[in-house]
């Protein structure tokens, strides 16, 4: 993929001085489509992200176009958490994002171990809209499963969960663990390039 195939969303937000492109870990654009329409059609008041990067500025600046939002990123890598800051301030997009170094710690649910941001810094609440493209999925199995868990409780009434990725099964093992949770949640698959988890999640 190269940092062509991301100019498309670049002139749709104006984001005309760069990108924090990685070939590795930058979220394909199709992927960021999905997310940046919902955000520019739904108008979210709080998001939370799991993961930083091309992710929180592109988030970042369609709130902004919103006049509306803010964005609160879970990055365990300090130097990435700065990095991203960096290029939050670069576009003069503070008032739309608050990066978190949130270190990976140890956490426990329904027995069974997990290495998982550490959110004792996280002050964000009724979430209407939850990303989730991180820790890396080589760390643990199901490694991005806790999301839902621990932030199930400061979730708004009403909010929709994405998740990048979800083509692998991994990914695909850990949303039924998720829909077994939470029957009342309705599930989409996105069969885009790294494939695309949707939930909209309803508190009852």
């Amino acid at each position: 993929m190269s940092i062509a195939a991301y100019q498309p969303l670049c002139t749709q937000l104006g984001l005309t001085r760069g990108i924090p492109y990685t070939p590795q870990w930058s979220a394909a654009p199709d992927f960021l489509q999905l997310i940046v329409d919902h955000v520019l059609a739904q108008r979210p008041h709080t998001i939370v992200e799991c993961g930083s990067g091309l992710t929180t500025l592109m988030l970042a600046r369609a709130c902004a176009l919103n006049g509306h939002g803010h964005v609160y990123s879970l990055e365990n890598g300090a130097d990435y958490a700065a990095n991203t800051r960096a290029e939050i301030r670069r576009y003069g997009l503070e008032a739309c994002s608050t990066v978190l170094h949130a270190p990976l710690v140890p956490c426990s649910i329904h027995g069974h171990d997990y290495q998982w941001y550490d959110i004792a810094a996280l002050t964000a609440s009724d979430i209407d809209l939850l990303v989730i493209d991180g820790p890396p999925g080589f760390l643990q199995r199901h490694s991005r499963y806790p999301a839902l868990p621990l932030l199930r409780e400061r979730l708004a009434p009403r909010c929709t969960l994405f998740m990048d990725d979800a083509a692998r099964p991994d990914e695909r093992e850990l949303v039924e663990m998720w829909l077994e949770e939470m029957p009342a949640a309705r599930h989409e698959y996105i069969a885009n390039e790294r494939g695309c988890a949707i939930l909209h999640l309803a508190k009852t």
